[in-house]
């Protein structure tokens, strides 16, 4: 007679739909823990957050009442024409903390602790980023009072004016991959202001945000006006209610800044994303 054995038993394995979504949440848990730790650093550290909104409330001051009164723009008051460049020059500033920060953490050696714990490895760049887009959502809080003290108004609604505030935000967390990836590129965090500066400075100045870009230059003109920070200024004047009569729409940036800014945005994620994981996957600490 045969002896029949009982097969070993097996645990079932999950289905592929329930892997993906236990996957998506632990990478979700991770990239949240990441934040939180970022956020902690400043609360712990409030002379980061002082100066990270002081700057704004001091380009408010100085180009609305010391250059206001000499600077006229036609068909607008020089203040309601300025907060928009001012929110855009902040918001594209703020994202040099990302790369600060990046170079700080590699230098401390901290980018080899994480890199030894059971974590998704894009979580960093995550929470890093994540972070940054908290700084400057404060920031933004801060301007737009400031802006209020000064005279500056919003006159196209209220929806429209939260989808300005989202649209410079939703580009600061795009520009903040950018920065990232310089972070990890520089060799030292004491380099990284000033390669950072070399690409903020030329977006920020040579662009209409404080000047309308027809006032400049042919060759500056034209930079201006295909300038990506060009189209952020204008998307926002157009939803705050804030933009001249008079404005020159003669290049498609200009004519059409919202669709512009959001191919922009997708352009860079699409980019600098993967580029930034990679560098992260291969970046060893200084």
């Amino acid at each position: 007679m045969s002896t029949l054995t009982d097969a070993p038993s097996s645990t079932p394995s999950p289905p592929p739909q329930q892997e993906v979504v236990g996957a998506f949440s632990t990478w979700l848990a991770d990239g949240w823990t990441v934040t939180w730790r970022n956020l902690n650093k400043i609360k712990r550290s409030p002379d980061m957050l002082f100066f990270a909104v002081l700057q704004p409330i001091m380009f408010v001051l100085l180009f609305s009442q010391v250059y206001g009164g000499i600077i006229e723009i036609e068909g607008s008051d020089y203040t309601n024409f300025l907060m928009a460049g001012i929110f855009a020059q902040t918001v594209v500033f703020g994202s040099t903390f990302s790369g600060a920060a990046m170079a700080q953490d590699l230098k401390e050696g901290l980018i080899d602790r994480f890199r030894t714990l059971p974590m998704n490895p894009s979580a960093v760049l995550i929470g890093r980023t994540n972070s940054d887009l908290a700084l400057n959502s404060i920031s933004m809080v801060i301007m737009i009072a400031t802006g209020f003290a000064v005279g500056w108004r919003f006159t196209n609604g209220f929806p429209s004016f939260l989808a300005g505030v989202g649209l410079l935000l939703l580009f600061s967390y795009a520009f903040s991959w950018v920065m990232t990836l310089l972070g990890m590129v520089v060799r030292t965090p004491e380099t990284i202001n000033n390669a950072a500066f070399m690409i903020l400075f030329p977006l920020t100045f040579i662009s209409n945000a404080f000047v309308p870009a027809a006032s400049l230059p042919r060759p500056l003109e034209i930079f201006a006006n295909w300038n990506p920070v060009s189209a952020l200024v204008q998307s926002a004047r157009d939803l705050f209610g804030n933009t001249p009569d008079g404005i020159v729409r003669d290049t498609f940036p200009i004519e059409h800044p919202i669709v512009t800014v959001f191919v922009g945005v997708a352009v860079i994620l699409v980019v600098f994303v993967p580029l930034s994981i990679r560098q992260f996957a291969r970046t060893s600490s200084r």
